[in-house]
């Protein structure tokens, strides 16, 4: 597959800016001639009854589709009066902690706000229905795909120095792992964990000039098949279009980790990234006064790489969230039924502080 690498930068790029300013409606669900959701049986209460349910649309992609799918989920499946407002993590999380409104914030990363979203817990405002994403790491070392294929044993991060020399670049003799720009907190991390790994003998790291340069130099690596070990963090539409695969980081030691963090100290172990937590956050009284809302967004966490899938897609289309909310709907059936569901099975999150 030929992969256009100014193509690609440029519509990742445009996807990390600040959006226009939204228009904050509810979708039709799907396009015409396509399967509708069904809506509640005729005759029938409507779960929300008469409550309005607003949900927190944030500035980044990601959230935006999510706030834009279970718009259009909660009115077409539970005929809820439904309204998007536009959001911002400090922000909501206050007042959903004083007013309990908005409603849903679909993707929280609460452990960034830890301090606001203990004081809204312990307050009962607002707690987690489920993660945000499931199945994947959020940051971790990626691989292409087909670099797994042609080298089986490499499945984590202590199986590398077993084949370094698969990331040499031809005309070298050390390997390399690219990192993120050097101003940035995870390139300290990528330098301390490589040394606690034992990988700094045989790799040097590499830290391009910013975000642009970083995808540029991923990008022209993946189309010109070269074995790459990469930095990188989802979900990410870069995650999808360049079929990048987390490589298993092991488990999280906070000490090594705390000293990942910190210039020029070597961990004696290993660790992986600290994990975020990433929530959809909900106001209280959904739980008690609405629970099959509660219930459903308890199911419907979204496979990390569904929304890789869906970011992709959106930058290929120059597509709103809006758009890409209809584009899973059409797509994405086998996972948005299972949320709604009565048989489905929830994994929520547990109802602990946030260290």
């Amino acid at each position: 597959m030929r992969i256009d690498a100014a193509r690609v930068v440029v519509a990742l790029v445009a996807l990390s800016a600040t959006p226009a300013a939204a228009q904050f409606q509810v979708l039709d669900p799907v396009a015409p001639g396509q399967e509708a959701p069904s809506g509640p049986p005729e005759g029938e209460p409507a779960p929300c009854g008469t409550e309005e349910i607003t949900i927190a649309e944030m500035g980044w992609p990601s959230a935006a589709i999510l706030a834009n799918i279970h718009a259009t989920i909660l009115r077409t499946e539970f005929g809820c009066t439904v309204r998007l407002v536009p959001g911002e993590p400090e922000a909501t999380l206050s007042s959903m902690a004083t007013t309990q409104q908005p409603a849903v914030a679909p993707e929280l990363w609460v452990s960034r706000q830890a301090e606001v979203w203990n004081g809204a817990m312990q307050a009962a405002s607002a707690r987690a229905a489920a993660p945000s994403f499931a199945e994947g790491p959020l940051e971790a070392w990626f691989v292409p795909a087909y670099v797994l294929e042609s080298n089986p044993g490499l499945e984590g991060t202590d199986d590398i120095l077993d084949h370094w020399q698969v990331f040499v670049p031809e005309g070298h003799e050390r390997a390399e792992l690219l990192s993120c720009p050097a101003d940035w907190a995870c390139a300290i991390i990528n330098r301390n964990m490589a040394a606690g790994l034992g990988l700094d003998e045989r790799f040097d790291v590499v830290e391009p000039e910013d975000r642009f340069a970083m995808d540029a130099a991923l990008t022209q690596a993946v189309s010109r098949r070269e074995p790459v070990l990469t930095y990188y963090w989802q979900p990410n539409a870069l995650i999808d279009r360049l079929d990048l695969v987390p490589l298993d980081m092991g488990g999280f030691d906070p000490g090594h980790a705390q000293c990942m963090a910190i210039r020029d100290c070597v961990p004696f172990g290993n660790s992986g990234f600290a994990p975020d937590t990433v929530v959809i956050a909900v106001a209280e009284w959904v739980f008690t006064d609405v629970p099959d809302v509660a219930d459903y967004l308890a199911r419907a966490s979204m496979p990390i790489s569904e929304m890789n899938g869906l970011l992709a897609w959106q930058a290929e289309e120059e597509a709103s969230a809006e758009a890409v909310a209809q584009h899973f709907l059409i797509t994405g059936g086998d996972i948005w039924r299972q949320w709604v569901g009565e048989d489905a099975q929830a994994e929520g999150v547990p109802r602990d502080a946030i260290e």
